[in-house]
Parts: structure tokens; sequence; C-alpha cells
């Protein structure tokens, strides 16, 4: 009898102790950065969600387009620089660097407003599908990548520590599509 309950009580204080070193600012971050790398489904689901509402990509651009956020998930890499608490609300500031998706879209903006009738039909009205198609060929060659900071903010209720939303300037981030 006394063996089970030493049992139990060293069950319960590893369970105890788990649960707390899990419940910090820090490890809800690291949780949030680790379903991008994993591609967990909450987050394709989110990626579909607002890539099937896009009105300016055909579907096969949307597939391509896809394909190079997940690529970007998968590669990005983070590291935590900071954590701070006061009372119930915490900071953790964090360093991703992520594929330079941003310069591509640059560059291809340069390239559109010096050849625009390169982008015309037929008709010779500018063929939206097609810059988006130079847009998603020159981002699938992008190689380099940029660092940005990101700084998460987190509320304490409930004896859990919750990510608030992110911003769309650090959502842009992680894409690597934010412009400076």
């Amino acid at each position: 009898m006394k063996k089970i309950f030493l049992t139990l009580i060293t069950f319960l204080l590893v369970v105890t102790g788990c649960t707390t070193t899990m419940n910090t600012p820090t490890k809800r971050v690291e949780e949030f950065m680790s379903k991008y790398q994993g591609l967990d489904s909450e987050v394709i689901n989110q990626l579909d969600h607002v890539v099937s509402n896009d009105s300016t990509m055909n579907d096969d651009q949307k597939k391509e387009y896809t394909s190079l956020m997940k690529k970007q998930y998968q590669n990005l890499s983070y590291k935590i620089k900071d954590e701070k608490i006061e009372d119930d609300l915490a900071t953790v500031t964090v360093e991703v660097e992520v594929y330079d998706y941003r310069s591509a879209l640059n560059n291809a903006e340069t390239y559109y407003a010096s050849n625009k009738d390169k982008f015309k039909d037929k008709e010779g009205h500018i063929d939206n599908s097609k810059y988006m198609d130079y847009k998603i060929t020159e981002m699938k060659k992008i190689a380099d990548r940029k660092k940005y900071e990101l700084v998460f903010t987190l509320s304490y209720e409930d004896d859990e520590w919750t990510m608030d939303d992110i911003s769309d300037n650090d959502r842009k981030k992680l894409h690597g599509i934010y412009q400076d």
C-alpha cells in the first residue's frame, strides 16, 4: 500500500512539474512556431482559407503559392531572444529567419513597371494572370533568407499562458513578404 501511495505521489509530482514547465510564455511561442514548421492542420487550414479567398490568383497559381508558403513554414528557423513577464502579461521576443520572398516581389514590381508590354494580352490590355505567374516564378527562385524580429504578447488567464493574435505585419514577416 505504501508503495502504491509513493508511486501515485511521484506520478502526480512529475505530471504537475511537466505541466508547469510547459506552461510558460516561451513554451507557448515555441508551440506556435512548431505548428508552422510541422505544417500543423490548423496552420494549413488557415493558409488554405486565405488563399482560396484570394481573387487575384487562378487555381494553378493558388496551388503554387500554397506550395511556396509550405516550403517557407517548413524551413523557417527561430531563436528566442527574450521573455519578459509582468503580472499577467508577457512578451516573448523572437528572431525568425525566412526565405526573402519580399525581394522577389520587389524585383517583379520593378520589372513589371519597366516591361508592361510583356504582360499584355492580345487586345493590348494588362493580363494580371501573366504578372502573377511572373511573381510566383520569381519567388520560386529565392534562396536568400532574411531575419526579422517578432514580439509575441501573451496573457495569463485561468492558470494558462495564452498567445494573443499576431499582427498582420508579424504574419507577413513569417511569410517572408514583409515590406520594411
